[in-house]
C-alpha cells in the first residue's frame, strides 16, 4: 500500500508538470528577444516596431493573428499593404504590415458614445470593451487607419489589443511570434517624444495618414533610403464606400424636421403652422427610428451620453433625445387644453434651440473625422442647407392646400437651393486637377461609378424647383407642391447617398488592386 501511495499515474504527472512553477512560456526562446525586458514607466507604453527590411509580406502575421484571437471569416486584425516609388538609384518597393497603433491620442476613443474603448494607464495598449459597444460604428469613421472592423455576427467592433493578456504573461503577441523574418517586435516608447514628433510634422511612415491628428505609437524603422515621393500601392486605387442607408434617412429627416419646426415657428397662428408641426414631428420620429436601425446593439444605445464629455456623436444623440421631448409638447400641446400658452411657446422655442444644435452635433460627427470631403464648410452647408430647403418646400406644400402661397417664400426657396447645389457641384470640379488628392478621387467617383446617382440627384432638384415655379401661375394646381416636395425629398436623400458612398477613407498602405 506504502508503495502504490507514491506511484504517479499519467493524470497525476500531467497535472503535476503543469502546476509547477514554469519560469517563462514553452516558445519564449523563440521571441524573447523580441520583447521589451522591462514594463513601462511613467511617461512610457508599449508598441509595435516594424523592421520594414525584415517584412517580406508573406502574411504570416496576418494568418497568426486570425487564427489565434478566433476571428470571422473575413475579419483581420493585422494587414499588409505595400509603398513603391523611385529615385537615383532606381525602383523602390516596400511591403509593409500594418494594425492597430496604440495611438497616443486614440481617435477611436475620443469618437466611442459608449465609452467602449480604454487605454491602459500602465501599457498605454488601447484595449476595445465588447460588452459596452452598441455596433454604432463611429470609431470607424474615426480611425484614420482602417483599424476598427465591424463584426456582423456580433453586432460590434472589435479590433488588435496588441494581445495584452498574452503580454502579461510574458507571450509574445500572435504576430510577433509568427513572423518567420522577425519583422515585429515589441517594443517600448516616451509619449512625449511621439507626440512631440508628431507635432512637427514627422510622419508615421510614407503613404500613411497625418499623424498629429491621433499621434500613432508604432516605430517603422529601415536602413534602406526611401525616395522623396512615396505612394502606397492602392493609392491610384477609387472605390465607393459603404451608403449607410439608415444613417442617410436619419440626418435627411432630422434636418428636414429642423427646417419645418423653424417654418412653423416663425408662422405663428397661420393655418398652416399646425400641420406643418405634425408634419415635423412624422419626420423627427422616422429619423430617430431610423438611427436606431444603424446600430448592432440598439438596446444598449441608452448608454450613448457616457461619451457627452469627448464625443460628438453622443452630444447629437443627447441633444436630439431632448428635442424629441420638447418637440413633442410643442406639436401635439394644441390638443391638450390646460396647457398654458406661455409652456407651448416655450416648448417651440426650445423645439428650435434643440433642433439645431443637434444639426450642428451632425455637421461635427463628420468634420472631426479629418476626412476631405467631409470638411466643416461643405457638411456645414450641405446639412443646414438641407435643413432649410425641406423647411420651406414642406411648408409650401402645406400652404398649397391650406392657405394662399407666398411667392416671395417660392422664390426664396429656389434661391436657397441654387446655393446649395452650387456647394455641391463645387465638389466635382477637382476632376481637371492633375494631383489625385482625395477630392479628385471623390469626384472621379460621383461622375465614373456613381454618375448616375449624381445624375438623377440633380435631375430631381431641377424636377423640384421646376414644380414649384410653376407654383408663381395663379392657375397652378395645388397638387404639384407635393410632386416638387416629392422631388426635392429624393434629390436630398440621394445627396446624402453620395455624401457616405463618395467619401475616400483614410487609410494606412494598401496591397495593389488589379
Amino acid at each position: 500500500m506504502k508503495e502504490q501511495g507514491t506511484l504517479q499515474t499519467p493524470v497525476a504527472q500531467f497535472s503535476a508538470q503543469h502546476e509547477a512553477a514554469v519560469a517563462e512560456p514553452e516558445q519564449a526562446q523563440f521571441y524573447k528577444t523580441l520583447l521589451p525586458l522591462s514594463t513601462p514607466k511613467a511617461g512610457e507604453q508599449y508598441a509595435f516596431k516594424v523592421d520594414l527590411d525584415r517584412c517580406t509580406g508573406c502574411k504570416a502575421c496576418v494568418s497568426a493573428c486570425h487564427s489565434l484571437n478566433g476571428l470571422d471569416e473575413h475579419e483581420t486584425w493585422r494587414d499588409v499593404g505595400t509603398i513603391h516609388g523611385c529615385n537615383d538609384q532606381g525602383a523602390y518597393a516596400q511591403t509593409v504590415t500594418t494594425a492597430c497603433h496604440h495611438c497616443a491620442d486614440p481617435g477611436c476613443l475620443n469618437g466611442c458614445p459608449v465609452l467602449a474603448y480604454e487605454k491602459d494607464e500602465e501599457t498605454g495598449i488601447v484595449r476595445h470593451l465588447d460588452d459596452q459597444c452598441i455596433g454604432c460604428q463611429y470609431c470607424i469613421l474615426k480611425c484614420p487607419y482602417d483599424v476598427p472592423k465591424y463584426s456582423e455576427s456580433m453586432g460590434i467592433v472589435r479590433k488588435c489589443d496588441m494581445c495584452h493578456s498574452r503580454l502579461a504573461e510574458g507571450e509574445a503577441p500572435a504576430c510577433v511570434q509568427s513572423c518567420p523574418t522577425e519583422a515585429i517586435s515589441i517594443t517600448i516608447v516616451n509619449t512625449i517624444e511621439v507626440r512631440t514628433a508628431a507635432e512637427s510634422g514627422t510622419p508615421l511612415l510614407a503613404g500613411a495618414p497625418a499623424a498629429d491628428y491621433t499621434v500613432p505609437t508604432t516605430q517603422y524603422v529601415t536602413k534602406r533610403q526611401m525616395p522623396e515621393r512615396v505612394e502606397s500601392g492602392d493609392h491610384h486605387a477609387v472605390h465607393a464606400e459603404h451608403a449607410h442607408f439608415p444613417l442617410v434617412f436619419m440626418l435627411v429627416l432630422m434636418q428636414a424636421s429642423a427646417g419645418l419646426y423653424t417654418a412653423a415657428y416663425f408662422a405663428g397662428e397661420a393655418a398652416l403652422a399646425q400641420p406643418v408641426r405634425l408634419l415635423a414631428l412624422v419626420a423627427m420620429g422616422l429619423g430617430l427610428f431610423s438611427s436606431t436601425c444603424h446600430l448592432g446593439r440598439p438596446l444598449g444605445a441608452w448608454r450613448a451620453f457616457l461619451g457627452l464629455k469627448k464625443s460628438w456623436l453622443s452630444r447629437e444623440i443627447v441633444i436630439f433625445g431632448a428635442f424629441s421631448a420638447v418637440a413633442a409638447v410643442y406639436s401635439l400641446g394644441a390638443y391638450v387644453p390646460f396647457l398654458p400658452q406661455g409652456l407651448l411657446q416655450l416648448a417651440g422655442l426650445a423645439t428650435l434651440l434643440t433642433a439645431w444644435t443637434g444639426t450642428f452635433c451632425s455637421v461635427m460627427i463628420y468634420a472631426d473625422t479629418q476626412r476631405a470631403f467631409w470638411r466643416f464648410p461643405v457638411s456645414f452647408g450641405k446639412f443646414f442647407g438641407t435643413a432649410v430647403v425641406l423647411g420651406l418646400s414642406g411648408s409650401l406644400t402645406v400652404a398649397a392646400f391650406t392657405t394662399e402661397l407666398s411667392a416671395a417664400c417660392i422664390l426664396g426657396l429656389i434661391a436657397c437651393y441654387l446655393l446649395k447645389l452650387g456647394l455641391e457641384a463645387t465638389q466635382l470640379l477637382p476632376i481637371k486637377s492633375e494631383v489625385l488628392s482625395p477630392a479628385k478621387k471623390s469626384a472621379t467617383l460621383m461622375l465614373q461609378p456613381l454618375a448616375g446617382l449624381t445624375a438623377a440627384r440633380y435631375a430631381l432638384s431641377l424636377v423640384g424647383m421646376a414644380c414649384y415655379a410653376a407654383l408663381l401661375a395663379s392657375s397652378a394646381h395645388p397638387i404639384l407642391a407635393a410632386f416638387g416636395f416629392a422631388a426635392v425629398l429624393a434629390g436630398e436623400f440621394l445627396e446624402r447617398t453620395l455624401y457616405f458612398k463618395a467619401v475616400v477613407a483614410l487609410k494606412m498602405p494598401g496591397a495593389v488592386k488589379s
